[in-house]
């Protein structure tokens, strides 16, 4: 069968054209594209399709995972991406791209569809725990905004999305209180999103200079910038400004505390997956200690957290291969295992 397949962000999109056969997944086809170029999700694909070769009468099924809520009704599933201007909706796509079944996944519904697919060299732990093969799983994720899903254990598999990225950030101590002070002065809320994302590490070394922090001349022309994120990442792994290494420690401490907080409300002892196009580049940093101090530090349930195992997603397709593998299932049932190599 052939298969279309999208992860759909803010910032950018990837499709894929695929063929699945005898549980083998391969890619015919894989494009990159600036989310904000098209108006549209329609004439992104419509033009990816088109320099593929391939009809789309031949496509059997297409899936898209996308950075905001999935509303289901009556077979229909309908999404406003949360920050880019698209609506979208599964019969509206499927008609205009002329594809018999089209599905919407919220972004990290479709990370969590990929879990099982992941190869190890993709997982990179922070913290070994004591997995069990029939826990709950939870994938945390800050890139342009903060994802949470979770997966229970059974098959066929099942992934619940959620929106506790836009639930209100919980100071854990006095520093982050007055984070929380300045945020809420800035933008009128502190969401977990409004710290835990690319925009979230500008607004934490923002907030270390309101406090009175002196950055040196790349940080001070970064931030008068609208990304100031890659800069003070690449400064802070670098060692080479005191004011980005103490937004990047605060960053990872909120990072990690908030992700200990979702994991008491789901208790994933199936496993901790943090995804996201952040952490990656992070890596060095987070392995550090800092992060899992934080997600830790919940007495008196410390012990239970000390248990799950944590991980962060090495790769970046993770979402378009859970895409992939949903839009296989519209055609015919999987049977959750793995794609053979």
């Amino acid at each position: 069968m052939k298969i279309l397949a999208g992860d759909i962000g803010g910032t950018k999109t990837l499709l894929m054209l695929a063929d699945v056969s005898d549980g083998r997944l391969t890619a015919l086809a894989r494009e990159r594209y600036a989310s904000a170029d098209y108006p549209d999700l329609a004439p992104m694909a419509q033009a990816f399709l088109s320099d593929a070769g391939l009809p789309n009468e031949e496509i059997d099924a297409a899936c898209f995972a996308l950075a905001g809520p999935v509303v289901r009704a009556q077979g229909v599933e309908r999404a406003r991406l949360t920050n880019l201007p698209w609506e979208l909706e599964s019969t509206r796509l499927a008609q205009d791209l002329g594809i018999p079944r089209v599905a919407l996944l919220n972004d990290f519904e479709g990370i969590g569809h990929s879990l099982d697919d992941l190869p190890a060299e993709a997982l990179h732990t922070l913290q070994a725990g004591r997995a069990e093969p029939d826990g709950v799983r939870l994938v945390v994720g800050a890139g342009t905004g903060l994802g949470v899903c979770i997966v229970p254990p059974g098959q066929p598999l099942q992934v619940l999305p959620t929106e506790s990225g836009h639930a209100d950030f919980a100071p854990a101590n006095a520093a982050q209180d007055r984070l929380w002070q300045y945020v809420t002065d800035l933008d009128g809320r502190c969401s977990r999103e409004h710290l835990l994302s690319g925009r979230g590490l500008g607004r934490v070394a923002g907030f270390l200079v309101a406090q009175g922090q002196s950055p040196g001349q790349t940080l001070s022309q970064a931030l008068e910038g609208d990304d100031p994120a890659p800069v003070i990442s690449q400064l802070a792994l670098e060692g080479s400004d005191p004011v980005a290494v103490e937004a990047m420690d605060l960053f990872l401490a909120v990072y990690g505390g908030q992700t200990g907080d979702l994991a008491l409300g789901c208790l994933p002892f199936g496993g901790v997956f943090i995804a996201g196009g952040i952490a990656p580049r992070l890596l060095p940093r987070m392995r550090e200690g800092g992060f899992i101090e934080a997600f830790r530090s919940k007495p008196p349930m410390t012990h239970l957290l000390e248990r799950m195992p944590v991980q962060v997603i090495g790769d970046t397709d993770a979402g378009l291969l859970g895409a992939a593998r949903h839009a296989a299932s519209l055609c015919r049932g999987l049977d959750g295992a793995a794609w053979r190599s």
